[in-house]
């Protein structure tokens, strides 16, 4: 097992666990929660074909530590660096090519149900509670929540959310898009696991990597394009084929 800051890294079958581990609450102890380096080159080691990122203990993270975000606001321009790097991290997460999955149990808040956003897919325990509690001290958030969260709950859910401050339970957070799997109170891990395994396990990397390319670029080029970039990587993986 290998840390960086408040996170611990670990490889099981081909399958990056990425834990929070700053017990009790995991609270983030700045935005720049992990090294951006170590955690590409963990990310990027030839075997590992999915990421599960959970949280050590009851919680995922409460979020940030107010005590050193006010320590960090005296000096405007590190915060803005460390604000800068903690938003880095969550664009590599969302931007990686191989699938990852939120493993979400307790409290998911501010700074860690932005954690959550970046991933792929977000699986939860009936003992999951979410919430942007940042207005409540006259902040916004602050690591893209104010730009993920509409794209998966709605313009309006997320309003009512983010102004509002209110904690929104599991069953809410599944009807309003904001979870994509709801489970007992104690088996988020091992339905990610369960799922991350039937995903990945026997396929090749090229081809996992290929699948999350195409999606991402249906979010974000045009349809014309997209197609694209599919139709090569299609042609690409069909004349490994003719080695078989």
């Amino acid at each position: 097992m290998e840390r960086s800051k408040v996170t611990s890294w670990e490889i099981k079958d081909s399958i990056g666990i990425l834990t929070i581990d700053n017990p009790p609450q995991n609270r983030l102890a700045e935005p720049d929660f992990l090294d951006p380096a170590k955690f590409k080159l963990w990310a990027a080691q030839e075997h590992v074909k999915g990421i599960i990122i959970t949280g050590k203990g009851k919680h995922f993270s409460a979020g940030a530590d107010l005590a050193g975000l006010k320590t960090l606001s005296h000096d405007r321009r590190l915060l803005l660096s460390k604000m800068s790097n903690g938003k880095k991290i969550l664009n590599y997460i969302d931007d990686i090519e191989i699938p990852t999955i939120a493993s979400i149990q307790g409290a998911c808040f501010g700074g860690g149900l932005e954690i959550a956003l970046a991933c792929h897919i977000r699986v939860c325990g009936r003992n999951s509670i979410f919430a942007f509690p940042e207005i409540n001290h006259g902040l916004i958030p602050g690591l893209a929540g104010t730009v993920r969260l509409p794209d998966k709950v709605g313009f309006s859910n997320a309003m009512q959310m983010i102004l509002s401050g209110d904690i929104v339970s599991a069953e809410r957070a599944l009807g309003m898009r904001l979870v994509d799997h709801l489970v007992g109170s104690r088996q988020a891990f091992d339905f990610s696991l369960t799922l991350m395994k039937k995903m990945v396990a026997g396929r090749s990397k090229e081809v996992i990597k290929s699948v999350v390319r195409a999606l991402n670029n249906a979010r974000r080029l045009s349809a014309r394009e997209a197609m694209k970039e599919e139709t090569k990587m299609f042609c690409m993986l069909a004349a490994n084929l003719s080695g078989k």
